[in-house]
């Protein structure tokens, strides 16, 4: 097989004793999962620090957790600071992609390699870490959610990527299944069907990597809107550099066979493989995958494969 770009650099894995820091770029916070989930972290070994805005509300826009300015001034911050290994997003729901104009990106990329985890709605920050820092990130479950709160494999997986990154590198599931056969390496790129779709056409948007490998999920969106979405992409020609497409969860996107034709329908003539099911997204023991990072996807061993771990 053809050698692989290697990917973004890897910021460095954590340790006990570290800092890290909870950012609010998207929703407002719910107080009981935010407690709940700093508990957890406390319980790694992690020294926590929380973004003055995220226990707070945006004054008019009741879904924003605070102004625009000042959700990027927390992100901002904690990237910033020497003291913070890890800039861990608190939730998804929506405004992560209305920080992007007010971040000083020079200045995050003066203060070095640093982690960011999340994902939902966190997929307009990766692409920008991506395109602006040159960075792998981790696509994973978030602080004050109950996929973290609530769901111990879920967040045992995120913090043995975080930890102990060698040991997770094969994702895999009992329910993943060949759409369109095949084995195929590139880096990894992409995460929420829907971000993705409502970035195209801005200035900032990272070109996807040569023969990289597509990663896709969504939750709550019909099927004739992800048909749309695809669509979008498609014409776009965001899949012409594909090499494979992994796809993770469905939540509540309607009939599990509905939303499998539309998949089909559109990626299933692109000639590449294509494995689904593979538990990344929203759902159940939801699974943790980097971002930027060489990777090797065989449906036959219906298993997506990090050829180095998410973490340095």
């Amino acid at each position: 097989m053809d050698s692989v770009d290697l990917g973004r650099c890897r910021p460095r894995r954590l340790h006990a004793g570290d800092t890290v820091a909870v950012v609010a770029p998207a929703g407002p916070v719910p107080d009981d999962l935010l407690d709940a989930g700093i508990a957890h972290l406390e319980s790694w070994g992690l020294h926590v620090v929380v973004g003055k805005q995220v226990r707070r509300r945006h004054p008019r826009l009741g879904y924003l957790a605070g102004t625009d300015a000042d959700r990027a001034a927390d992100l901002q911050r904690a990237w910033c600071d020497p003291e913070v290994a890890g800039v861990l997003c608190a939730r998804g729901g929506y405004g992560s992609m209305r920080l992007l104009d007010h971040l000083d990106w020079p200045a995050m990329a003066t203060a070095g390699p640093k982690l960011l985890t999340g994902s939902s709605d966190v997929t307009a920050l990766h692409e920008a870490v991506v395109s602006r820092l040159g960075l792998v990130s981790v696509f994973g479950p978030m602080v004050a959610t109950r996929a973290f709160v609530e769901d111990a494999q879920a967040r045992e997986h995120f913090r043995r990527t975080l930890f102990e990154p060698e040991t997770v590198t094969t994702l895999t599931r009992s329910a993943a299944t060949a759409m369109v056969p095949g084995c195929a390496r590139g880096v990894t790129y992409g995460g929420n069907l829907s971000l993705l779709a409502g970035t195209l056409g801005t200035s900032d948007v990272p070109a996807p990597p040569e023969r990289g490998i597509a990663l896709l999920e969504d939750v709550t969106e019909e099927p004739y809107r992800l048909d749309r979405f695809l669509t979008q992409l498609l014409r776009a020609g965001w899949f012409d550099r594909a090499g494979a497409i992994a796809l993770g969860s469905w939540t509540d996107c309607g009939p599990p066979k509905e939303v499998r034709a539309v998949l089909l329908d559109l990626l299933g003539e692109l000639g590449i493989p294509i494995l689904e099911e593979l538990g990344f997204g929203h759902c159940a023991d939801q699974r943790t995958i980097a971002l930027g990072v060489a990777a090797e996807l065989d449906t036959e061993a219906r298993q997506l494969t990090l050829l180095q771990p998410a973490l340095a």
